[in-house]
């Protein structure tokens, strides 16, 4: 059965209330619906949320909603750019009271000797991790550098999430110390 025939089916399904006949509407539109949320925003993460924010919309108005067509998409995708013209209104709204907080926050000076100290501190940590062994230098780049969940970076690594939980433990306090030496001369 075609999936616009089915359309039909799920919206009465589901605006009585089945939300497995919803989550069948959702599988079937979520990508043409992220789709036109990205090409209206350019973000992924937008996209995403407009894409939620679309669909938890089209579930309050089911029950009132008459299907005049075969396909729920020109529906959904209506909502989609409503919601998505809503974010962009708000970010641009977000972004010009943040760059007037912005230059509000700016230091009227800046302090070469904190700069100075900042660098200083850099060089001691980047020191300090080359000193350590392969297995921990890559521990340290997977979790604390690119961000890694223990068990992503025991994946990558072939160890298990406990060896990654406490070599980084080891590591930060050794990098701890190190900082404390920088500070403390």
């Amino acid at each position: 059965m075609p999936a616009t025939t089915q359309d039909r089916e799920w919206a009465a399904r589901a605006a009585s209330g089945d939300q497995d006949a919803f989550r069948a509407i959702y599988r079937e539109h979520v990508r043409p619906v992220y789709w036109i949320a990205h090409g209206i925003l350019g973000s992924a993460s937008d996209a995403e949320d407009v894409v939620q924010e679309t669909f938890v919309v089209a579930w309050r108005k089911l029950p009132g909603f008459e299907l005049l067509g075969e396909s729920l998409l020109p529906w959904l995708a209506t909502i989609c750019r409503f919601q998505a013209a809503n974010r962009l209104r708000r970010l641009r709204r977000d972004r010009a009271s943040t760059a007037d907080a912005v230059d509000e926050t700016l230091p009227s000076t800046v302090s070469v000797e904190d700069q100075v100290i900042t660098a200083s501190l850099a060089a001691r940590i980047a020191a300090e991790v080359e000193r350590l062994d392969e297995i921990d230098r890559e521990i340290f780049r997977l979790c604390a550098v690119d961000g890694y969940a223990y068990e992503a970076a025991a994946a990558e690594l072939g160890v298990s999430h406990a060896v990654v939980r406490n070599r980084l433990s080891r590591v930060r306090s050794r990098l701890r110390g190190a900082v404390k030496e920088a500070r403390d001369a």
